[in-house]
């Protein structure tokens, strides 16, 4: 999404690619307006700066696609997560008590979180070589017990600054850290992602705030709601 790539074509490419910029549905905090996608021009130029010298020109479009879709899904986990804890963790916990079926069907919940005002991307930063401790550990466990949680590392790692506006008007920069994981294709050989998305824990609310929505649907199931839901059903 940076605007600062250089849009001219390498002396070594074969084959023309398209300069135009898809603007995505993230808006910006810094200024009026959406981030804009690079163009696949743009994101050639950049693969060869960071030194994948062999990176397949006509193959450049589709990786723009698919880097625009991840991007697309990680903001929509964003925005669930601060449909929830923007107003504060009592609001979150109303939201997180009944797991993540009961916030999608609770009516007052829903109704209430449109009048959330919406985030805003401030900025973003690629740390594909730093591994999140939780990447560490779900690595180390696939180490240890292959056959329950065996999964091949991510292959990406960002971390996105975004704007959180309060129940009180004010404004707080909240970090959060996304995992990009690749899974087994479909059998029509589409790819399939992964992407683990939460708040940075660089404080004791964002740790409860995780806390909450993880344990979310434990709490429903444990505290015996949810079978008393079906009773009354």
């Amino acid at each position: 999404m940076p605007s600062n790539l250089s849009q001219s074509r390498d002396p070594r490419q074969t084959i023309l690619l398209p300069t135009e910029r898809e603007a995505s549905s993230i808006p910006r905090g810094d200024i009026d307006g959406n981030w804009e996608y690079p163009s696949p021009q743009q994101m050639y130029n950049a693969m060869l700066r960071k030194g994948y010298d062999d990176t397949p020109e006509d193959a450049v479009e589709s990786m723009v696609a698919v880097h625009n879709f991840l991007n697309e899904g990680a903001w929509a986990e964003i925005v669930d997560w601060e449909r929830r804890f923007s107003r504060g963790l009592g609001y979150g916990w109303r939201a997180c008590r009944r797991g993540e079926e009961g916030f999608r069907e609770d009516v007052e919940i829903i109704a209430s979180s449109r009048d959330i005002a919406a985030p805003k991307l401030l900025r973003f930063q690629g740390r594909p070589n730093e591994m999140t401790p939780k990447a560490r550990i779900l690595d180390f466990m696939g180490r240890m017990y292959p056959a329950k949680f065996g999964c091949e590392p991510p292959f990406d790692r960002h971390d996105w600054y975004v704007q959180r506006r309060t129940a009180d008007g004010q404004t707080k920069e909240i970090r959060y850290v996304i995992d990009y994981y690749s899974a087994p294709p479909e059998p029509t050989g589409e790819p399939v992602f992964y992407l683990d998305v939460r708040p940075a824990v660089d404080g004791p609310t964002a740790a409860v705030e995780r806390m909450m929505r993880w344990g979310g649907d434990f709490w429903h199931r444990a505290s015996g709601a949810k079978a008393r839901e079906m009773a009354t059903a």
